[in-house]
C-alpha cells in the first residue's frame, strides 16, 4: 500500500522472519556463530535463550540457510513442544524422512539409533533443532537428554540445539534437570539492542527495501529516537512501530516519519503504558486457609485465657507448638 508512495521495492519492516532482511547486529552474529560452532563441531547440546521479539527464530531461520548449504548436514525442526514423549519421538523421526507408522516408542528409538549409526559411520551431521523450546515438559526435556546418550566413543551423533525464551534458563536450572544442565557445551543469549545497533538495524532494513538516498531521510535521527525509546530495542516491536509509522504517514500523505507520527502509533499499541513493577500480590487459597486456622486458633486461645501462638505477621516465620504436659 505504501510502497509505491515511498519509492520502496519491498516491505522494510515485515514481521515474518525472513533471512534476506537478516541485520547482522554484534551480538546476533556471536549468537549464530556459536550455534553453527557447536553443531558443526559436534558439541552435543547448544542453548539459545531470548527475551519476547529479540529474533531468535530469524536467527534460527538464518541457521538452517547456512545448514542447507552443507551437503553432510540433516536436520530435523521442531516449532511446537506441546506434545507427548511418542508424538515428540515421531515428528522427529518423520522430520527426517523416517517411517513412523504403526510403531510404538521401542521401535522408533530403534529406527532413531540405526539412522544416526548409520550417518555417524559416515562422518555427517545430524540435528535436532527446539524453537520454543521453554514450552517442553519435563518429560520432552528428560527424553531429550536421553537422546544425547547416542554417540560414539568420541563423537555425539546428534546435535541438539535448544530455543527459547528466559523461562528455559529457569527450567535447566532445576534439580530434576541437572544432568541435562550439565550436558549443555554451547550457551548463548540474545538481547534487545542499544540506541546505535537500532538506529542501524533501520537504517539498513530501509536500504534492503530500496530507500532513496536523499538529504531528507525517511526516518530522521530524532525519529529513530522515538522509535528506540518505544521499542526498548526490541526487533520485533521496532518492526510493529516502523511498519505502522508507514501506514499512518501514508494516510496523511507525508514525506517522512516524524517523531509525532511515532508517539501515536506508540499510543495506539499501548507501548506509552509502563508496566507495574510490583504487582499486586494474590493471596493463594492456601495462604486463605492459614489464616484461617490462625484466626480459628486464636479465637480458642483466647476463650481459655491464653496468649496466642501468632498473628498475621508471623505467617512467614515457623513456628514450634510443643505439647502441654498432663
Amino acid at each position: 500500500m505504501y510502497k509505491a508512495y515511498f519509492h520502496l521495492t519491498r516491505n522494510p519492516f515485515d514481521l515474518t522472519p525472513d533471512p534476506t532482511c537478516f541485520v547482522p547486529t554484534k551480538r546476533h552474529n556471536e549468537a549464530l556463530a556459536a550455534l553453527y560452532y557447536g553443531i558443526r563441531r559436534h558439541k552435543g547440546f547448544v542453548v539459545l535463550t531470548g527475551e519476547v521479539g529479540t529474533g531468535k527464530t530469524l536467527l534460527l531461520r538464518c541457521l538452517l540457510r547456512l545448514l542447507k548449504e552443507s551437503k553432510d548436514v540433516a536436520y530435523a525442526y521442531l516449532f511446537n513442544g506441546r506434545l507427548s514423549p511418542t508424538e515428540f519421538l515421531q515428528y522427529i523421526l518423520s522430520d527426517f524422512g523416517l517411517d513412523t507408522a504403526g510403531k510404538n516408542k521401542s521401535d522408533l528409538l530403534f529406527d532413531l539409533g540405526k539412522f544416526l549409526v548409520s550417518r555417524g559411520s559416515r562422518k555427517m551431521t545430524t540435528v535436532l533443532i527446539v524453537d520454543e523450546a521453554h514450552h517442553l515438559s519435563a518429560d520432552i526435556l528428560e527424553e531429550v537428554r536421553l537422546l544425547s546418550n547416542l554417540e560414539t566413543e568420541d563423537d555425539k551423533l546428534l546435535q541438539i540445539v535448544l530455543v527459547g525464551q528466559p523461562e528455559l534458563d529457569e527450567k535447566l536450572d532445576s534439580v530434576a534437570l541437572r544432568q541435562l544442565k550439565q550436558r549443555i557445551a554451547v550457551r548463548t543469549h540474545l538481547g534487545s539492542l542499544d540506541a546505535e545497533e537500532a538506529k542501524r538495524y533501520i537504517q539498513q532494513r530501509l536500504q534492503i527495501a530500496g530507500v532513496d538516498s536523499n538529504p531528507n531521510p525517511l526516518f530522521s535521527d530524532q525519529t529513530i529516537a522515538a522509535v528506540f525509546r518505544y521499542s526498548r530495542g526490541l526487533p520485533r516491536l521496532i518492526n510493529t512501530i516502523c511498519d505502522n509509522a508507514l501506514i499512518t504517514a501514508y494516510a496523511r500523505q507525508l514525506s517522512s516519519i516524524t517523531p509525532d507520527v511515532i508517539g501515536d502509533v506508540a499510543k495506539e499499541f499501548r507501548l506509552d503504558v509502563v508496566p507495574s513493577l510490583k504487582p499486586e500480590k494474590k493471596v493463594s487459597h492456601e495462604d486463605a486457609d492459614i489464616r484461617q486456622a490462625i484466626s480459628l486458633l486464636t479465637d480458642l486461645f483466647a476463650s481459655q485465657g491464653r496468649q496466642p501462638l501468632t498473628n498475621d505477621s508471623d505467617l512467614g516465620t515457623p513456628v514450634s507448638i510443643e505439647a502441654s504436659k498432663p
